[in-house]
């Protein structure tokens, strides 16, 4: 194991070692909250709708507000959160309550998520109050966060990169960290406690039945959602389905081989191309990643900003696969860097390096601590709202629930045995010589953590209206067969849909595939079993 790839990591992104305690497993499913008095003050609240503050250039129509949850449900009495929330009210005469939705991380905050996707989820106004929230330890939401990085633990001189023990000490030590700057949140994060206060959200909202439109993680949420609250389940659609049986290393590692699949994909349609700098054939072009991902390691791309490493460009290449859109930018910037050395387009893709806004010195400017600027993933300036989320809040809290959520995820003991971590770098290798040994990094940043829940892993057979299930083919984030063993997990309730396209997700990139899922919430008319959309409808 290498201490000097965990150190660089934490410098990095402060790659949140936040990996929590599972904390209270929470509802099993039996208890309903006309039995649990103790939360009555949170079944009962309703939300105060109002403008968007945090929000520098809220689309009109979007209100928001604050939803109140037991910090512990085992013990609701003392610390509470507030969630942020977000809503577009529907324009239905008679409307049919809530649709709720989650982007996915874990780790992705709902309510700057909603504001950019106005016109992409417009049609469900048409029957429902279209609504997203932070969920705990994201966003505005009690953020967790490891810090800027000044604090975190580092290699010293003369230290051995290989001992063991010392890498065991360091995780510690960075877990200490994050613990500090996060506060009490960061021990109950975990899905089960995220399904619990969904469940609270619903209630805030006035409805009944929870209708859920779930993205990639989000679908973990959904299905832990209809395993704790089944009778409350209404219209649910799971898109980019992930897994409920893999532990987190198994889901890593098909993670490294979903994304060398997408980029492979990517490299051979650049090789097709005029002016793709990674080389004439696609066999040059795969050898030529791998070759620039290890020199950029020895030898870092020197920026006004920093140094760009080997490191950058895999994120910059694993953003940039979710999408194909974005193929043709992320050809031009591995141009632009080959040939001149400049990073600068591939660093945008991340989000590290931001565009200005007019008139701003100098043109370009590092996310950081205190500079924010224009966030790309939702291609608007989001102002106040990232002026009070830290930078590292995606990785911290995305460590955090997976670790929550993992009971067969690696431990101290596990890499105290050698031979098991040479074997997994070979495995991650194996599967992908660029994403694999950032994958096993992820992995290996639980260890030493308390045991996460089993709850995830025994759902089963759910007892609740039919579910609708969207898996993609050529889905480099959740694989098409995490889709049919979940579905299998779920019971005769799940319906998969079929999509024969590209990408992470289906709703936003085909036209077939929203309008199945629009017409199943909007008027609960459910694709038949077998049904699919074929790539040419994307």
């Amino acid at each position: 194991m290498h201490i000097r790839a965990i150190a660089s990591l934490a410098a990095l992104a402060v790659f949140g070692t936040g990996a929590a305690a599972a904390g209270t497993v929470g509802r099993d499913g039996s208890d309903g909250e006309d039995r649990q008095p103790d939360l009555q003050s949170f079944y009962s609240q309703r939300i105060k709708w109002g403008k968007c503050p945090d929000l520098a250039h809220a689309p009109k129509g979007l209100e928001c507000g604050k939803v109140k949850v037991p910090l512990d449900y085992a013990d609701p009495g003392k610390e509470t959160l507030k969630l942020a929330v977000a809503r577009f009210r529907t324009s239905a005469k008679k409307p049919r309550g809530s649709v709720v939705l989650n982007f996915g991380g874990p780790g992705g905050p709902g309510v700057p998520g909603l504001a950019a996707g106005e016109k992409t989820f417009g049609e469900l106004t048409n029957a429902y109050d279209v609504v997203s929230f932070d969920p705990r330890g994201v966003g505005l939401s009690s953020p967790v966060t490891c810090g800027d990085g000044s604090d975190m633990p580092q290699l010293e001189p003369g230290q051995d990169e290989d001992d063991t023990a010392l890498a065991l000490d360091m995780l510690k030590a960075q877990y200490e960290v994050c613990r500090k700057h996060s506060g009490p949140v960061l021990a109950h994060m975990g899905t089960v406690n995220v399904s619990r206060d969904l469940d609270v959200l619903r209630a805030a909202l006035g409805d009944k039945n929870l209708n859920y439109l779930g993205f990639s993680y989000g679908t973990r949420l959904g299905a832990v959602y209809a395993a704790q609250f089944p009778e409350r389940t209404g219209r649910m659609v799971l898109d980019g389905v992930d897994t409920l049986t893999e532990p987190l290393t198994d889901q890593a590692l098909v993670g490294a081989e979903g994304q060398q699949t997408a980029l492979d994909n990517f490299v051979t349609w650049c090789a097709r191309n005029t002016g793709c700098a990674l080389g004439p054939n696609s066999r040059e072009a795969k050898e030529n990643v791998v070759k620039l991902v290890q020199q950029l390691n020895r030898f870092p791309a020197e920026t006004p900003f920093g140094m760009f490493t080997g490191d950058d460009l895999v994120a910059s290449l694993g953003r940039a696969l979710y999408n194909r859109d974005m193929w043709p930018y992320l050809s031009q910037g591995l141009l632009s860097l080959i040939l001149d050395g400049d990073p600068r387009s591939l660093m945008r893709i991340t989000g590290a390096l931001v565009l200005p806004e007019p008139g701003e010195v100098p043109p370009f400017a590092l996310r950081d601590k205190t500079s924010y600027g224009r966030d790309t993933s939702y291609g608007r300036d989001l102002g106040p709202y990232e002026e009070n989320v830290p930078f590292d809040n995606f990785n911290a809290s995305l460590v955090a629930v997976n670790c929550a959520d993992d009971p067969d995820r690696l431990t101290a003991a596990d890499l105290e045995d050698t031979e098991r971590i040479e074997q997994l770098e070979k495995e991650f290798e194996k599967a992908s010589p660029v994403f694999g040994p950032t994958r096993l990094y992820e992995v290996m940043l639980c260890a030493g953590r308390p045991k996460g829940t089993d709850f995830v892993r025994n759902i089963r057979n759910v007892d609740t209206p039919d579910l609708l299930l969207v898996g993609t083919r050529g889905d480099p984030a959740t694989p098409y067969q995490w889709t049919t063993e979940t579905a299998r997990r779920l019971g005769d309730a799940a319906v998969v849909l079929d999509n024969k396209g590209e990408g992470h997700t289906g709703y936003a990139s085909s036209k077939c595939v929203r309008g199945k899922v629009n017409d199943f919430l909007l008027h609960g008319d459910l694709p038949s079993r077998g049904s699919s959309c074929g790539p040419d409808e994307s």
